[in-house]
């Protein structure tokens, strides 16, 4: 079937009109491939109606070019690349950390991923969702500090999200002292910073004569930005020497934590678990919960571990958060109530090793849920006290953030 007339480019002669390569009825497609070799007919002296070159009647020409759109403005479709997990390090990687630029978190990060572009979180939550909507590649979030203890909210939050850890890192916290440029200590009626901050540094605070006001504030860097933004000249922040730096703050201060052996150590969380090793000194992170009363079940889980020869480096209870209270009859004395605890333990085993994975098999046979958190290189980098202003390139944190 030939094209209709009421559709054939008049000027095209009959016997060269285009035909369908069957016997259909005439499709769009055709159509646009026929209006499509009509624009690309050159014009002989400017006149549109002139005669068709020979190449457009002739079959043994070369085909014509006829695609309709440029390339360059169709989308581009997605490739293996697109969804690839991203380096382990690099500058290319987007780590998220919880508070503002100068936060010894930020620290952690740029310790865990040099060159990494690191995105500040309001919110612990926050960091985790990041991650997890692909907003950022990793998160640097503290765990523990070896003067405060665990940071309980991100221990609650490993169970909300499905985020692995795949690394640990340790820093020092050197907190300092910073007001505005000319301000004396003389002059301060208010010191401001994280609570965990300010308990770290009230001896010393103490020692120098400071019983002013002290007022807990979000995080250890935003304490210093707001004494910075809002030109308080009585009020000094406690926070990192690079909070200065940023806040165009001076140090009054400098390394005044109480202990020199404040040290908070972070875990580096990922979408996707990593590959286990033996080559090196790994660590594994684990949660259980058993329904059954009584010492006998952790009893079972520590012999676990101890038969095999495996060292815990912490453990940690926190109650179940769906299901906080239990109610026992008791005929005597009425109702008692009863917290159902989940445990959280760090042991120095990797997955890879046979003595990891009995212990883990062992170990699921007596409890109700059992989880595997991470298994991850233990951080091993050298670390040392200093009275610097800037504290030595070791990785972590501090849960003054």
């Amino acid at each position: 079937m030939e094209t209709s007339p009421a559709l054939r480019p008049a000027h095209i002669p009959r016997s060269t009109a285009v035909r369908p390569p069957c016997a259909t009825p005439f499709s769009r497609a055709h159509w646009h491939a026929t209006c499509a070799a009509i624009r690309r007919v050159p014009r002989v002296n400017g006149d549109s109606n002139s005669s068709i070159k020979p190449a457009l009647a002739d079959h043994a020409a070369p085909p014509l070019d006829l695609d309709l759109l440029p390339v360059s403005n169709l989308p581009r479709p997605l490739t293996i690349t697109d969804l690839s997990p991203a380096p382990m390090h690099g500058s290319q990687l987007r780590v998220a950390y919880q508070g503002v630029p100068g936060a010894y978190s930020e620290a952690a990060a740029a310790k865990a991923y040099p060159s990494c572009d690191a995105i500040p979180c309001d919110q612990f939550e926050v960091a985790f969702q990041a991650v997890e909507l692909w907003i950022a590649d990793r998160a640097v979030l503290p765990v523990e500090n070896s003067l405060g203890g665990s940071i309980h909210r991100n221990y609650d939050l490993l169970l909300r999200h499905r985020l692995h850890i795949v690394g640990e890192v340790q820093l020092p916290v050197h907190h300092c002292l910073l007001a505005l440029p000319g301000v004396r200590r003389d002059l301060l009626t208010r010191v401001i910073s994280h609570p965990q901050a300010l308990a770290q540094c009230e001896l010393t605070l103490n020692a120098m004569g400071l019983n002013v006001a002290r007022e807990a504030f979000d995080d250890t860097a935003a304490a210093a930005e707001h004494v910075a933004a809002a030109g308080l000249r009585d009020t000094a922040a406690i926070a990192s020497s690079r909070a200065a730096e940023l806040y165009g703050l001076q140090v009054l201060a400098d390394g005044i934590q109480d202990d020199a052996g404040n040290v908070t150590r972070f875990v580096m969380l990922a979408r996707e678990p990593i590959i286990p090793r033996t080559d090196r000194p790994f660590k594994t992170s684990i949660v259980f919960a058993h329904d059954r009363e009584g010492t006998s079940v952790l009893f079972k889980v520590l012999s676990a571990f101890a038969f095999r020869d495996i060292s815990l480096t912490k453990i940690e209870s926190r109650p179940h958060r769906h299901r906080p209270i239990r109610l026992v009859d008791d005929a005597n004395v009425g109702t008692a109530k009863h917290f159902e605890y989940m445990f959280y333990i760090d042991f120095q085993a990797s997955m890879a090793e046979v003595r990891a994975q009995n212990a883990l098999s062992e170990i699921q046979e007596f409890t109700s849920f059992l989880r595997v958190l991470g298994s991850y290189p233990m951080d091993m980098t050298p670390w040392e006290y200093s009275s610097s202003s800037s504290p030595s390139p070791a990785p972590g944190g501090d849960t003054s953030r």
